[in-house]
């Protein structure tokens, strides 16, 4: 007997589809949630191709039997075919995936866990960890570059700082060798500036040694109580036959002479502060002034400050003043001496006291080089 729409609509109401539909939309909201799972879009794409098939069979056979099988019917071989491809191919590719972008390997049990405990990652999970795992290798691409262009550049200071002690050497041996050894005064000359050659060149292999030893952590770091301020004058008396011909005063600056104790390598920060202190009377100005800093940043943390007057450094070389044999005034730095590895050493030292090192300048204005240490407990 054939049956009206009024009718049909009433039949639906009365068999609790609507109850169906309800379930239908919050599936679909469930759609919207980013841990969807591969069951819920199966049910969701079954009850959604069903419905609609069912609808049509009843439309044209008014048979409620025959729409009903057909729901169940395709219902079923929808859901196993959505979930099939779902589960055994897409996720088998983005398994493929995590295999190439994973750096460690699941257990057979973490495996169980992650694939039948665990809700299934969505497509833009799964899209973020690709592209996060992309912008690491990225990053690791680029330091990995960065460090070659380093050591190129280490090459090659290393080979010129090295070239040049051992040719004037050279030089002065040959021309002796050549005649002017009877030549007494031109003989003592050549021997006393072959001499400093050699003793450049000693001072360039002892620090290139104590680099190595550093970073490979075979210096061991002795920490003991001791009074920064009293280091500090120490080091200014050491230097002061340095900084008396260019007339440069060496001082604590005013308000910082409360005496402070700091935990650290005593004879350690005394090689820092010598090499920054030494430092500051090589490129001062005569006449100028070398000040030490001390400032309580908190209760754990001391930070001290070697301040002069001198020429300055240009602000794009500051980065990179704690580099190996990087040298912001390349003939001005070689006519001071030096081997262009202090201020790399003073970095090293620091970093093995778990703390940090910086540098401010300002052409014609003067520098400033500052680290900080643990105050004593």
């Amino acid at each position: 007997m054939p049956i009206s729409y009024t009718q049909l609509k009433e039949l639906v109401i009365n068999l609790k589809f609507r109850r169906k539909v309800k379930s239908f939309f919050y599936f679909y909201g469930v759609l919207q949630t980013k841990n969807t799972s591969p069951s819920q879009l199966a049910f969701l794409t079954a009850v959604a191709v069903s419905l609609f098939a069912s609808i049509i069979v009843i439309y044209f056979t008014k048979n409620l039997m025959h729409s009903g099988i057909s729901f169940i019917l395709l219902f079923i071989f929808t859901y196993y075919l959505v979930y099939f491809i779902l589960e055994k191919f897409i996720y088998r590719k983005i398994k493929l995936i995590y295999k190439f972008i994973s750096q460690t390997k699941a257990t057979k049990r973490e495996e169980f866990y992650n694939s039948e405990l665990l809700p299934q990652k969505s497509i833009d999970e799964v899209k973020k960890d690709a592209y996060k795992w992309a912008e690491e290798r990225e990053n690791e691409i680029k330091k990995l570059e960065s460090n070659v262009e380093f050591r190129k550049q280490f090459l090659m200071n290393l080979a010129h700082e090295l070239k040049t002690p051992i040719f004037a050497t050279q030089g002065y041996i040959e021309t002796l060798l050549a005649g002017a050894m009877n030549d007494e005064k031109v003989k003592e000359v050549f021997l006393q500036n072959a001499s400093k050659s050699i003793d450049r060149l000693a001072e360039l292999v002892d620090d290139l040694d104590e680099i190595s030893k550093l970073e490979s952590n075979q210096i061991p770091i002795l920490k003991s109580e001791f009074l920064i301020q009293e280091l500090i004058k120490e080091v200014f008396e050491e230097l002061s036959f340095k900084s008396v011909p260019k007339r440069i005063d060496l001082s604590i600056k005013k308000g910082c002479e409360k005496p402070i104790s700091v935990f650290a390598d005593r004879q350690k920060i005394k090689q820092v502060l010598v090499n920054l202190i030494e430092n500051s009377i090589k490129y001062g100005k005569e006449n100028g002034s070398t000040t030490a800093g001390i400032y309580e940043v908190d209760r754990k943390t001391i930070f001290i400050e070697i301040t002069d007057d001198g020429a300055g450094i240009l602000e794009e070389h500051v980065p990179r003043v704690f580099e190996r044999f990087y040298r912001t005034d390349t003939a001005r730095s070689r006519n001071v001496g030096g081997t262009g590895l202090g201020l790399a050493i003073v970095k090293h030292i620091i970093e093995a006291h778990n703390h940090t090192v910086s540098c401010r300048s300002t052409i014609d204005v003067g520098s400033s080089f500052g680290f900080t240490l643990d105050k004593k407990q």
